[in-house]
């Protein structure tokens, strides 16, 4: 029997994402973080970054606090995502997040920054 490692479920989440199943990809992503085996950070990003597509900015918000809660360490792609969920959901928790990250702070400002050019343009 082969079993299923984070970098496969991980991948499987980010199609699910990139195809607009996000309910699919929380679910896998459910089910490995009650299993041994944790997701990591980029099973967590791909989950968010699904949430992000379909601006669910909530449940982006659930998975950072899942994340955390799981000890995996999120990083500027965690937080670009759940930043853009905010955007799109039409929620200011945006400021909530960048207030709650300061080794990330200017990071997150130059791609602010950049997506704020790019919009006037």
């Amino acid at each position: 029997e082969v079993q299923a490692d984070a970098i496969t479920c991980s991948a499987v989440v980010s199609a699910c994402g990139k195809a607009g199943m996000w309910k699919n990809a929380l679910q896998l992503l459910n089910a490995m973080v009650q299993s041994e085996g944790k997701p990591g950070t980029i099973g967590f990003n791909a989950a968010i970054s699904a949430c992000e597509k379909v601006s669910n900015w909530e449940q982006a918000l659930q998975l950072c606090s899942l994340m955390a809660q799981s000890r995996v360490q999120a990083d500027v792609i965690t937080f670009g995502a759940a930043i853009d969920a905010c955007e799109k959901g039409g929620s200011e928790e945006a400021l909530v997040l960048l207030s709650a990250m300061p080794l990330y702070i200017w990071r997150l400002t130059d791609l602010l920054r950049k997506k704020m050019t790019e919009k006037k343009d």
